[in-house]
């Protein structure tokens, strides 16, 4: 009798172990690729979960590891912003009007959990937030006036070695020259400064159009051009190309739909520009897919009905409603019905813990 008692508890000791174990290996190997929203949900597990997850050295973590497009921050041109999630159960803020600012803002920017806006009075200031946590810093008030609707990009790389969030904001605004310069802040320095390239050319940059791709970033211009702003050397070109831009894979597409086919053009050479005259090697390749008509009906696309592309994912416009194509599983699906989408912002949002 007493031994049998022995083996049931040895058999009971061993279980707890293991499910102890495995306790511990979903805390500190799974939760740091989980979207912000479920992990908060599981500081209700226990004090010890609710603790790690409270730490900068969490977020820090799932920032790093954590880069799926979540959901979209969308604003109409008079409304306040709100948010589409991808998944609700999943993603999501807790306050999408980010009613948390100071004042009323028009979103502009976002980049790898965090969001640019800017303010609706005095200077138009500039504010970078993370809707997870509704930290937010205000910018020092830039040196050059950037105009009514500027061409900003933030830029946010998160890296294992910096436990707070270094950023960059570029803008380029039109120069008395007859051109554009370059302003740009950064978070290290806590100021801005204007670079000494001045790019001379009559274009003019489409409001809303700049992206980022390893280390450069691009604008469209209305006349099917893209201006480009090197950020290490500090150095603008002009080339041709047209439709919306977006990068996935870390490359520079171009995208555009006519005739129900979804075009892809990807940046392959950056610098044909400089290639010896009659070089076979082209700036972009093109590629076709075709859209899946079982989700969309009898939507009518034109050129210009692509909002947003991001990590094989695309928001696509017709009339009122906001389609949501992915490119990987070519599904396709409504993501917003009697939307404002020609005069509104749309930007891809990734659902960060990352401390600014």
């Amino acid at each position: 009798m007493d031994q049998g008692t022995k083996q049931s508890t040895i058999i009971r000791n061993t279980n707890r172990k293991i499910y102890l174990e495995l306790k511990d290996i979903i805390r500190e190997h799974a939760l740091q690729y989980l979207p912000a929203k479920s992990i908060l949900r599981f500081t209700a597990v226990c004090r010890d979960w609710k603790f790690l997850i409270s730490t900068p050295f969490f977020a820090h973590n799932q920032s790093n590891h954590f880069h799926n497009i979540s959901g979209f921050f969308f604003q109409s041109s008079s409304g306040d912003p709100s948010f589409l999630t991808l998944n609700p159960m999943a993603y999501g803020v807790p306050d999408p009007s980010l009613k948390f600012l100071p004042e009323a803002v028009d979103i502009r920017s976002s980049s790898n959990g965090l969001l640019c806006c800017q303010g609706r009075t005095d200077y138009n200031a500039y504010y970078i937030c993370n809707p997870v946590s509704k930290q937010w810093q205000k910018l020092p008030k830039p040196e050059n006036y950037h105009g009514p609707e500027p061409a900003v990009v933030l830029i946010f790389e998160p890296s294992v070695l910096k436990f707070r969030a270094e950023y960059k904001l570029v803008c380029a605004f039109p120069s008395e020259l007859d051109g554009y310069e370059f302003e740009i802040y950064s978070s290290a320095e806590g100021s801005w400064r204007t670079s000494g390239e001045i790019f001379l050319g009559s274009c003019k940059i489409q409001p809303n159009s700049g992206v980022h791709a390893n280390g450069i970033i691009y604008w469209t211009t209305k006349n099917n051009k893209i201006l480009a702003f090197d950020l290490t050397m500090e150095r603008s070109q002009l080339y041709y190309g047209d439709g919306t831009l977006g990068v996935i894979n870390g490359k520079l597409c171009g995208f555009s739909i006519s005739r129900n086919r979804l075009s892809v053009k990807v940046l392959s050479n950056a610098y044909t520009n400089t290639m010896q005259m009659h070089s076979n090697i082209r700036t972009w390749e093109t590629y076709f897919i075709t859209l899946d008509r079982s989700a969309l009906g009898r939507a009518v696309f034109g050129p210009d009905s692509v909002l947003c592309a991001q990590d094989d994912i695309l928001v696509l416009h017709s009339e009122k409603t906001l389609y949501l194509c992915d490119m990987k599983t070519r599904e396709t699906k409504i993501l917003m019905n009697e939307s404002t989408t020609v005069n509104g912002k749309i930007v891809p949002y990734i659902n960060s813990l990352i401390d600014i």
